[in-house]
């Protein structure tokens, strides 16, 4: 495992997902959303945010896409392509996107584009992490868990060339 330097720890983390449950509750129109996660790095994001959704009274649908990006290992950007879609039909239904991270904002940008094409009554998104300094295009996500600086992350789902995705934390790749 590379060396680095812990962000946001189990508690923090934890404590920040249930804050997001409490406040998309209160948000959503109704009590049954589709929740879409982004693959592979936000399954762990979406697990945690349904079952404390769930702790609160909300029973979220639930679905996954897989987008991938070319490009080298440790940088965000280039081309992306869709490589899985969800197969729910979203016409009219209350859909939450979530993602692990929100950097160059071309993967958001896209997947907002195709979801929203699908007429949803009520479409929102929600990040774990967000890194402004690394935006390329404009676009925000509705919910944040977590600004993080322009550094490469690790944990929590998220991985550095296959490294680190099962850390229980949030943390920062130190440089060599």
């Amino acid at each position: 495992m590379r060396r680095h330097r812990i962000l946001f720890d189990e508690a923090a983390i934890a404590a920040r997902v249930g804050e997001l449950a409490a406040v998309l509750r209160r948000d959503l129109p109704h009590r049954a959303p589709v929740l879409i996660g982004l693959l592979t790095g936000s399954f762990v994001f979406v697990a945690d945010l349904a079952r404390a959704l769930s702790r609160l009274g909300v029973e979220p649908q639930i679905d996954f896409m897989a987008v991938s990006h070319y490009g080298a290992a440790t940088t965000s950007g280039g081309r992306v392509e869709i490589r899985k879609d969800t197969a729910l039909d979203l016409d009219g239904r209350v859909v939450v996107l979530l993602d692990d991270i929100l950097d160059s904002g071309q993967t958001l940008q896209l997947v907002c584009a195709q979801l929203t094409a699908r007429k949803p009554q009520w479409f929102r998104t929600c990040v774990l992490l967000d890194k402004p300094a690394a935006r390329l295009v404009d676009i925000q996500a509705d919910y944040v868990g977590f600004e993080v600086p322009d550094l490469w992350i690790i944990g929590y789902g998220l991985d550095a060339g296959g490294e680190g995705r099962a850390l229980p934390y949030v943390a920062a790749l130190e440089a060599e």
